[in-house]
């Protein structure tokens, strides 16, 4: 009748989630598609281990569609430059590494993606603690010009 306690549950993150994407900064969503890919590969693991085929394909699935549609799709190869392009053969490089890991069952290939995207979450969030914050009730400061790498967040 009221639905089970774990669709209430998935509700509210769900909820959370939309909220939290509708307030962030363009910077704080680049970090928010790194921690994305990251859960989703800790969740590939944890189903490779399980024996849980359905499931690893599905979160190495999610993990290659955030770093393929979310964060190199995010690149401006022309404003960036070397950076950008240097991301760009990264991105390609892991999920090149994530389709090898699903056809292997090597969860060895997961741990490494997940470092390098880990890495990268890190320096992106220490180049966004050195961004100043919007004025209030301005238009936040940082923009693709701050970052040259990124743009069309």
């Amino acid at each position: 009748m009221f639905g089970s306690p774990q669709r209430g549950v998935n509700a509210y993150a769900k909820v959370g989630l939309e909220t939290g994407v509708a307030a962030a900064s363009p910077h704080k969503l680049i970090v928010m598609l790194y921690d994305g890919a990251i859960v989703a590969l800790i969740n590939a693991a944890n189903h490779m281990k399980a024996g849980n085929i359905e499931g690893k394909g599905k979160a190495i699935s999610h993990a290659i569609q955030i770093i393929d549609n979310g964060l190199k799709a995010s690149l401006d190869k022309e404003v960036g430059g070397e950076i950008a392009r240097n991301l760009d053969a990264l991105y390609e490089y892991m999920s090149a590494r994530l389709l090898t890991a699903n056809l292997q069952n090597q969860v060895e290939i997961l741990d490494e993606v997940r470092g390098l995207l880990t890495d990268l979450r890190e320096t992106w969030k220490q180049i966004g603690d050195e961004v100043p914050a919007a004025p209030a009730g301005g238009a936040p400061v940082a923009n693709h010009k701050q970052f040259p790498a990124f743009s069309g967040y």
